[in-house]
């Protein structure tokens, strides 16, 4: 049977390659709201939301260069989710006084705004819809657009609240990746590691995959072209994405599954990691809560 995986899981943090740490750390603090948690060393950083748990971890590359948008097999953008509307309406207030270009929609089950840092790494921002308020498709998949953002509405649903960084409750919501082949993405991702189809946008050249009834934890797409390479290790970009499962038994239900379907994995002493058909890494970790 193929693996399927547990409803329950999360993702943790994300891993970038960067160009130059002081400059992606200014900008994440005071663009983006996180704060530093602690230095690795001089080229690592780590960056929380409430002061104890890493959402993502910065990592200057000597001589890295940064990839071109829409070049490579690798990040499209990762994915920091709110909690409420109220605070995405500040998040975009100050990211129009902070005169940063943004991209927007309304994606129906959430609204999200989009970005880049200086290394051209893609960030969304977002907030979701109740559950309750989600619509499905004839085929079950959750039903999903592109549509316009209510700029004004969540403007004024800020009111006079000033903005004081990511609040409290924000987590990595969902990661979406450029690949080069989508048969051996699905086959990754959906046989091996267990996320379900939940909304199909092949028309669009997208999949977008999830567990547990979630619009999607990972996107994936073909915008970077079919065939497109994986980013070499000297380029910007993501090292790799977290998923957070609930127990060892999943851990090792997984582990299994990736082991007979013939692919590698380390086990270090925080966390088991492996890498996808197109070199992005993922990271498994049990939750210690």
């Amino acid at each position: 049977m193929p693996h399927k995986l547990h409803p329950g899981i999360s993702l943790g943090e994300v891993k970038l390659r960067v160009s130059d740490l002081s400059r992606s750390l200014a900008f994440y603090e005071e663009v983006i709201g996180l704060k530093l948690l602690r230095k690795q060393d001089e080229r690592t950083a780590e960056l929380t939301v409430d002061g104890k748990t890493t959402l993502l971890v910065l990592q200057e590359v000597p001589g890295v260069v940064v990839t071109p948008e829409r070049s490579h097999s690798g990040l499209y953008h990762f994915a920091i989710l709110l909690p409420t509307r109220k605070d995405l309406g500040v998040t975009l207030r100050h990211l129009v006084d902070k005169g940063v270009a943004i991209g927007q929609a309304d994606h129906l089950v959430s609204e999200a705004l989009y970005l880049s840092d200086p290394d051209q790494n893609g960030i969304e921002i977002y907030r979701d819809r109740p559950r309750s308020e989600w619509n499905l498709n004839s085929d079950g998949t959750v039903r999903m657009a592109s549509d316009p953002i209510d700029w004004h509405g969540l403007l004024a649903e800020a009111g006079n609240e000033n903005w004081r960084g990511l609040p409290l409750g924000t987590t990595m919501g969902h990661v979406h990746f450029h690949v080069g082949d989508m048969a051996k993405a699905r086959g990754f991702y959906c046989d091996v590691l267990g996320f379900d189809i939940v909304a199909d946008w092949m028309r669009m050249g997208a999949l977008f995959i999830a567990a547990g009834g979630y619009h999607h934890h990972v996107g994936l797409n073909l915008w970077a072209g079919v065939g497109a390479p994986p980013v070499s290790g000297k380029g910007t970009g993501i090292d790799y994405f977290t998923i957070v499962l609930p127990d060892e038994e999943e851990l090792n239900k997984l582990t299994s599954s990736v082991t007979e379907a013939g692919y590698s994995f380390e086990e270090r002493q925080d966390a088991v990691y492996l890498r996808d058909p197109f070199g992005i890494g993922v990271r498994l970790l049990v939750s210690r809560s």
